[in-house]
């Protein structure tokens, strides 16, 4: 069982003006088998926390704490992260020409696991996962990512997901530019990641379109850099019908 600590988190980004405070002091505990969303509006802080987090250089970790099993994330180097079982699903996801997304997969499955994994057991398992994904067999030989439609390449971010196992996956956005049908197959790709290696998940969204198919098992509202409030499934249905106006207005006369 896996435990992802976030104490006290202070954040900023550099600026023209200078350093902009964006995260004013986030706690959060997710463990092996919880998934918790993350929803707010634009600009909230939302996608600051998972690269933070997740270790990009654009963001300045002010003050506070991460620890994953009570080990210090802040303190790690990127790779470090991945390999320790943190996972991000970009929401923008980049290409990387030249870079097969069969030799992309076996290499980052090699290092997170410190051995290549069997040849015939991998062929199968990313066979696997790609049919699960509906995802052609082809992709398996073009460019990471490079003249991918946002649906594949949210799918190709699942089948990371899916075959590298970590213990803890940030997905940022990765309901956003779906239609109907890749929402449910990239849905239905969390799930058995869940159900197969007790995945804990922090999923970043705007809308809860996805909460239909990936069950919270907390809801956490994000504005100005905070949690504005916690609570269950019923609190993101709340706010499916009421907006944000109400935090907003909180968040204009604080």
């Amino acid at each position: 069982m896996s435990t992802l600590e976030i104490r006290d988190l202070h954040v900023s980004v550099e600026t023209k003006e200078g350093p902009k405070p964006i995260l004013r002091g986030v706690d959060l505990t997710i463990n092996s088998g919880e998934t918790h969303a993350i929803m707010g509006p634009n600009g909230s802080g939302k996608s600051t926390l998972a690269y933070s987090i997740a270790g990009h250089p654009k963001y300045t970790i002010t003050s506070g704490t991460v620890t994953l099993d009570g080990k210090d994330v802040l303190a790690m180097t990127v790779d470090e992260r991945a390999r320790a079982g943190m996972f991000l699903a970009m929401q923008y996801p980049v290409e990387v020409p030249g870079v097969s997304v069969s030799n992309f997969l076996r290499t980052a499955k090699t290092a997170i696991d410190g051995e290549a994994p069997a040849l015939r057991t991998w062929v199968k398992d990313v066979k696997g996962a790609m049919e699960n994904l509906r995802m052609d067999s082809s992709f398996a030989e073009r460019s990471v990512n490079e003249g991918f439609s946002g649906g594949e390449k949210k799918r190709h971010e699942i089948l990371q997901m899916e075959l590298l196992k970590p213990s803890i996956a940030i997905l940022d956005e990765t309901d956003s530019g779906l239609d109907v049908d890749a929402l449910r197959i990239v849905s239905e790709g969390v799930n058995r990641a869940k159900a197969n290696t007790d995945v804990g998940v922090l999923l970043i969204t705007h809308y809860t379109r996805i909460l239909r198919y990936i069950k919270p098992d907390f809801v956490h509202v994000f504005v100005d850099g905070r949690i504005a409030e916690e609570g269950g499934p019923e609190l993101a249905d709340r706010l499916e019908n009421e907006g944000y106006d109400r935090f907003l207005t909180g968040a204009a006369t604080a």
